[in-house]
């Protein structure tokens, strides 16, 4: 059996660090002690304070998962590798996870088809799948909701619009026109298409 001695409050958060028998416990959310109406010289034994951690532990990764999406979509790797990051153990951020996807604060459905959207017109097809598979989302998702949102003609006029501004004020001569291929080549659009933007740029056509 140990005893709370003491359970002092960290800032002005809603945060509290636990002694027990004088020694510190850990850092406690105010919910969590609350849920037990949990005061100094209260007793417990050892089972009682260890489901106490687990429930901190998994009400405070939730609400720090929840706060992050609460500022900018996440995809589900996204959010576990930051709360990895912030040392919560994998059990925790796995019940996290399902509680936040139940809820529908995680959808990489929908996190996919919102970054296509964010850099439509500055990414190639490529560039955007190597992004997102980057960030965790599933290739059949990305294929999916690229072939939806980005057709040939898009993806032509995409780069038309990118060739034109980044050649305004150049000179079209060789050296250019090797800048202009290992540029675009460089954010992923094809050789052949990137060809026949060089043309059209270079003649100056709309």
């Amino acid at each position: 059996m140990r005893t709370i001695t003491e359970i002092k409050k960290i800032g002005k958060g809603l945060r509290y660090n636990l002694y027990l028998d004088d020694e510190f416990y850990g850092v406690y959310e105010a919910e969590i002690l609350a849920r037990y109406s949990l005061k100094t010289g209260q007793t417990y034994n050892d089972d009682f304070y260890e489901k106490l951690k687990i429930e901190n532990g998994d009400y405070a990764c939730f609400n720090r998962g929840l706060s992050l999406l609460g500022k900018s979509m996440k995809s589900e790797k996204m959010l576990k590798d930051y709360l990895r990051e912030k040392g919560y153990p994998k059990s925790c951020i796995e019940k996290a996870c399902e509680k936040l996807k139940e809820y529908g604060y995680i959808d990489d459905d929908a996190f996919c088809e919102n970054y296509i959207n964010s850099y439509l017109f500055s990414k190639s097809k490529r560039k955007l799948k190597y992004d997102l598979l980057s960030k965790g989302i599933d290739e059949n998702i990305i294929d999916i909701k690229l072939n939806e949102l980005i057709g040939d003609e898009q993806e032509f006029d995409n780069l038309t619009n990118l060739a034109f501004k980044y050649m305004k004020n150049k000179e079209f001569d060789l050296k250019s026109k090797q800048k202009f291929y290992n540029h675009f080549a460089g954010k992923g659009y094809d050789y052949g298409l990137i060809s026949t933007v060089w043309e059209k740029v270079q003649n100056g056509r709309d």
